[in-house]
């Protein structure tokens, strides 16, 4: 077993908050902030137990952009 750090983006969807790893393609959610990320965490833990070799990534580079959108 290794230990592996992801990153984990969280947003608000009505009255779930929904967790994305950036790394890889996998989703959860739940009711509090704290629950979305535990829910994640077991998400990849499964994810990568069924996995054939867990996959090399890198951290992503996180930058907020402005866009001007004409409403």
């Amino acid at each position: 077993m290794a230990l592996k750090r992801f990153t984990a983006a969280v947003t608000r969807e009505g009255k779930w908050y929904v967790a994305r790893c950036l790394e890889v393609e996998v989703v959860s959610q739940g009711e509090t902030l704290e629950d979305a990320l535990a829910n994640l965490k077991e998400a990849l833990e499964l994810y990568f137990e069924d996995a054939d070799e867990p996959v090399a990534t890198e951290t992503p580079i996180i930058a907020p952009l402005e866009v001007e959108i004409a409403l």
